[in-house]
């Protein structure tokens, strides 16, 4: 069996408290049901139960147990994703089907026109025909073209058609595809999709032998947060960061939110000075922006970040890269917070 790194369990348990918090502010009962709907909604890694949540809640202030069974039954048990498929293979199949039957117009009428050819070409061969005789073959062969243009231009409708419906079925398989791996609160990527990229960006880097950066941040004194002010006013502040992230970032930087109030920034191409100072931009940024609560105007006063800072190393693989990071911005928290720290053994003196 495989166990967990101390950071995974940190995260899990983060996740699991603010789901549990959650379920004690909006939800009916703290049933199976109710802790998998909020710990998903939490995690971030099922962006239209996100949606349908913050709608619910929005709208009525709290979950119903009727409204956990619908969320838990749509999203979760995996008859809507098999349901999904099914609508997709059908529309596939479909237009497979529709391609197939005009494939089969075309060589029909190209071998209609083949034989009308040949006939023409038995009668020349006979001999020189009359003059009337010439007339026939010629006006055969005119009509016979004029009806395979006119063919062919009903084909090229159709198959326009289909193509039509194939590019729009292929724009919403890509639609769907990246709203599967986007956290549904900040629109950054979700853990899956991170972890992913992470993996591939470590094998590129490898294979160019370039260098890479990680960055993990998670924001100083979240929970104590969300106790005074809500968690509806919390996904404002988890937004906020968000922005602030892309703000900051180069096109050349993927951005993800784990879950709860931890992020990712993998950074491609990026060595150990580029990555603290955009650590120290991010940090900065965030921590110049003052919050205000939408509802009432509010001054909530300022947040701030901690981060840590990992450089690929030989050897490292995903986690251990993570990991590291993870180390580092627990070192920034342990330091006072609102602060970067790097994986030098000279940035970690500083603030051990």
């Amino acid at each position: 069996m495989s166990q967990d790194t101390p950071s995974d369990r940190d995260r899990s348990f983060a996740l699991a408290k603010r789901a549990n918090d959650l379920i004690h502010d909006y939800g009916p009962c703290a049933t199976p049901r109710a802790y998998a709907v909020w710990y998903s909604y939490v995690s971030g890694d099922l962006p239209l139960l996100g949606d349908a949540v913050k709608r619910l809640t929005a709208q009525n202030g709290c979950l119903t147990e009727s409204d956990i069974d619908t969320l838990h039954e749509t999203y979760l048990d995996g008859r809507r994703l098999a349901s999904a498929a099914d609508d997709v293979s059908r529309v596939v199949l479909s237009e497979i089907a529709a391609v197939t039957e005009i494939l089969d117009l075309s060589l029909g009428s190209t071998a209609q026109y083949g034989e009308s050819l040949r006939g023409l070409a038995q009668d020349l061969a006979q001999g020189v025909p009359s003059r009337a005789r010439l007339g026939e073959i010629l006006s055969t062969l005119v009509s016979t073209t004029r009806e395979v243009v006119a063919n062919n231009r009903i084909l090229e409708a159709r198959m326009r058609d289909t193509r039509g419906e194939i590019e729009t079925l292929r724009e919403k398989l890509e639609a769907t595809r990246l709203e599967s791996l986007t956290d549904t609160l900040t629109s950054l990527f979700n853990r899956k999709h991170f972890e992913e990229t992470l993996k591939a960006t470590i094998d590129a880097a490898r294979g160019r032998a370039t260098p890479m950066s990680l960055i993990i941040l998670d924001i100083d004194f979240f929970k104590r947060f969300n106790d005074l002010y809500g968690h509806l006013t919390g996904d404002q502040v988890l937004r906020l960061v968000a922005i602030v992230m892309r703000e900051s970032a180069g096109k050349q930087a993927f951005l993800a939110r784990f879950g709860g109030e931890e992020f990712g920034i993998v950074l491609p191409g990026v060595d150990r000075a580029a990555a603290r100072q955009l650590a120290e931009t991010v940090r900065a940024s965030v921590m110049g922006r003052e919050l205000v609560k939408r509802s009432t105007g509010e001054s909530l006063g300022k947040i701030t970040v901690s981060l840590g800072i990992a450089v690929l190393r030989q050897g490292d693989t995903p986690a251990s890269l993570m990991e590291r990071a993870d180390l580092c911005m627990f070192a920034a928290k342990r330091a006072g917070r609102n602060r970067a720290v790097d994986d030098t053994a000279e940035s970690l003196s500083q603030v051990a």
